[in-house]
Order: structure tokens, then C-alpha cells, then sequence
């Protein structure tokens, strides 16, 4: 499944569905500090964005061709957007950068030189309008994650408020778990749980704004966060408001569309999400079939079109 290459001065140490994760080659001259995990010892990780693409929990084939140089580049603008909250980039002047091999040139405008944190196994769910698993959700029970909502919602109906409803991280291979709130309490505990809900849901009402601005709407989105292990501070990490990540829509459409499929017009992977669906049973046992080169040229399009839009206001 995953790509990863050899980096000259960086060992790999894991691969998730989309990223691949480095640390130092070079070891402490203490061989004891050495044991173990090497990502738990690292005190730097280089998080390099591929360009593979997944859906519904699995990682697809082909991958869609510049994807991570886009979600590397609009991660670090939507960090320079929030400077408000603390996230894991290494800081220029962090002693812990000293002596490290440079970024290799093959994977510079892909990766991220980061600060190891302690992740917390939670996603942190965001939604402001009414789509996806969520309405699926709401269709049986008339609520999404445990959170009631008011009777009669259509899909893509924007909510009342935006709602956190996180989910339990699982290891690669399985699928992720919509969890409640007082759950994450239990993972976390508490103090931890409510700074991840009150962090995720003020992001989401920033960024809503500043994709507003723009002519678009932020319909939901997840993040991920770590504890910084100087600090003990909760620290946003990996990608963040990427068209992997959330789901965009036109807003001028959104007005005007006279059904869902009109109104719901994406600037993110819902191109390869619609196609699946329509030609996969999602049956575990089996691979998902091969996109075919039209989805692959359309999500491609649509990520460039979300970082013009968003970047340069285009």
C-alpha cells in the first residue's frame, strides 16, 4: 500500500492511508534513549503528504497526481490563518532542529518538518451542515452522534449550530468508530476532552468565515490533535481543512441549486466518494475497483480549484 521512498538522512517509520512519517536517521550518542518506538524517541518528525487517495476507509488505486503538494500547501496556509491556536510545526529557531539532514528536494513540497506529540486516538468531527454519514445517521435516528436535531431536516440543510460529534481513531486496516462525547471523556478524560471540543468547534466557526469570504461553504470537517511533550499544551496536528480532510461547496450554487446534487457542488474527493459508492459494494473482503482516469483528472482539478479559491481568492 504505501509508497514511502528512501530519504537520505531520514528513516521511515510508518505510513497511515495518505501519510508517510520520517524521523533522523541519526541516533542519541546514548544508545539507552534509544529503545523502543523511534517515533516515541524522536523529538522531530517529517510528515510528507502522498499522493494516494482514500475512501470509506480504504487506501485507492491510482493516486491522484499532485494531491499531496496541494494538501501540504493549503495545511500550511490554514495554519498561518489560525495563529491563534498552537499547532506541531518545528519552530526555526527550535534547538531540536539542530543538525538534521536538510528536507530532501524529491518530497520538499510535500512534507512538513513537525514536533512529535502525543496524539490523542479521537477525530475530531465538526459539522455545520446536514450531509454524509451524518445524514444517514440522522435518517434513523433523528440525531448524529447522540446530539438530538430538530424533526423534518433535508440533506444539506445547514444546521442550527455547528456540532462536534467526534469519532475513535483505529489502527490502519480498520474503520473508524463515531463515538459520543462523554466516550472521548473516557479516553482522554476530561479536562483533555473538552479543550479538543472547544478548540475543533472555534477552528470551525474561523474557518467557516474566512471559506465564507471566499465564496464557499466549510460544510464539515475533522481534525486530529496532540499533547506538545515539553508542554502538556493540546497542539492541532496533521492536515488541517484539506479537501481530503472536509467537505467544501460552491456557495453560489448552494443558493441557487434546485436539489442536493446541485446545491452540494464539491471542491473536494466527494467526486471519488459518489463514484464508489455507485460501483463498490464496499464489501471488506474485496479491493475497491480502479478509479477510472476521469475521476482521477476531476479530483485533481477540484483540489487545485479549493487552494485558488482559498489562496488567491480566484
Amino acid at each position: 500500500m504505501s509508497d514511502a521512498r528512501e530519504l537520505p538522512g531520514w528513516t521511515h517509520v510508518y505510513s497511515g492511508k495518505v501519510r508517510d512519517l520520517y524521523v533522523p536517521a541519526t541516533t542519541p550518542d546514548d544508545d539507552d534513549d534509544w529503545t523502543g518506538d523511534p517515533l516515541r524517541r524522536s523529538r522531530v518528525v517529517l510528515v510528507v503528504a502522498s499522493d494516494r487517495v482514500s475512501a470509506f476507509d480504504h487506501v485507492l488505486e491510482p493516486a491522484i497526481p499532485g494531491k499531496g503538494a496541494v494538501l501540504t500547501a493549503l495545511t500550511r496556509w490554514w495554519f498561518d490563518q489560525l495563529p491563534q491556536v498552537p499547532n506541531h510545526l518545528a519552530y526555526p529557531e527550535d534547538d531540536r532542529l539542530a543538525g538534521l539532514a536538510e528536507i530532501p528536494a524529491a518530497v520538499a513540497e510535500r512534507a512538513m518538518l513537525c514536533r512529535t506529540l502525543d496524539m490523542f486516538p479521537i477525530e475530531c468531527v465538526v459539522r455545520g451542515y446536514l450531509t454524509g454519514s451524518g445524514w444517514k445517521e440522522y435518517q434513523a435516528t433523528g440525531a448524529i452522534g447522540g446530539i438530538r436535531l430538530p424533526e423534518g431536516l433535508a440533506n444539506g440543510d445547514r444546521l442550527p449550530e455547528p456540532i462536534y460529534t467526534p469519532a475513535w481513531k483505529a489502527p490502519l486496516g480498520e474503520h473508524d468508530e463515531n463515538i459520543s462525547y462523554e466516550r472521548t471523556v473516557e479516553l482522554v478524560g476530561e479536562t483533555v476532552a473538552e479543550q479538543l471540543r472547544a478548540l475543533s468547534l472555534e477552528i470551525f466557526t474561523r474557518a467557516s468565515e474566512i471559506a465564507e469570504d471566499r465564496g464557499l461553504i466549510l460544510a464539515d470537517t475533522k481534525f486530529e490533535f496532540g499533547a506538545d511533550r515539553d508542554t502538556g499544551i493540546v497542539t492541532l496536528a496533521d492536515e488541517v481543512l484539506t479537501p481530503d480532510s472536509s467537505r467544501y461547496w460552491d456557495g453560489e450554487a448552494y443558493v441557487t441549486g434546485a436539489t442536493p446534487e446541485l446545491r452540494m457542488a464539491s471542491f473536494d474527493k466527494q467526486i471519488v466518494r459518489d463514484w464508489l459508492a455507485a460501483n463498490w459494494d464496499q464489501d471488506d473482503s474485496e479491493r475497491p475497483p480502479t478509479l477510472p482516469h476521469e475521476i482521477v483528472e476531476q479530483t485533481a482539478e477540484r483540489y487545485q480549484a479549493l487552494v485558488d479559491r482559498l489562496t488567491l481568492g480566484l
